[in-house]
């Protein structure tokens, strides 16, 4: 079956659209259904496993969605916006569950292909935090700081915060 084709309810991007909508009504354990049902039917549809680990995720089922967000960014097709939440949903799902390497190490890969994501940034600082990597998260979030803060203070000391991001040790 290519992942267009009609199934008996709807084509593919209908049956997504449908289960986008029960999540953003508060119907997450009904979008879990449809997909799963949805997974059995494209078990290598990197669209589907995305959602599919977004739901397990929204419902607090960690452990779950692993498996689907590794799915997902395996599989070729993944549109880059759902390449970039999937990215973060994993590294931040690792984390959660205190597998802190991993986290890293998918977070790292996700602000490598997306170096403007500054969420992406800040959940690698948590993660890097969680690995004792104090230095390395308190750059990030003080060069993020620096670059996206609107609040003028921040920006008139911009520069050398900048500048000590770099190195937090440094004295005169």
């Amino acid at each position: 079956m290519s992942t267009e084709e009609n199934t008996s309810s709807g084509t593919k991007r209908e049956l997504l659209d449908a289960t986008d909508r029960l999540r953003e009504d508060g119907r997450p354990e009904e979008a879990r259904e449809r997909l799963l049902a949805l997974t059995a039917a494209y078990p290598d549809d990197a669209e589907v496993a995305c959602r599919t680990a977004w739901v397990h995720d929204a419902l607090g089922l960690e452990s779950e969605a692993v498996p689907y967000y590794e799915r997902a960014l395996g599989a070729p097709g993944l549109p880059a916006e759902d390449r970039r939440g999937a990215l973060l949903g994993l590294g931040s799902t690792y984390r959660v569950l205190g597998r802190y390497g991993q986290a890293v190490e998918t977070l790292r890969r996700g602000v490598e292909e997306f170096p403007d994501d500054g969420a992406l940034r800040t959940f690698l600082a948590m993660a890097l935090f969680n690995t004792e990597e104090h230095h390395e998260a308190m750059r990030l979030l003080l060069e993020l700081t620096a670059a996206t803060s609107q609040d003028p203070y921040v920006q008139r000391y911009r520069r050398a915060i900048e500048h000590y991001a770099k190195d937090l040790d440094e004295t005169v």
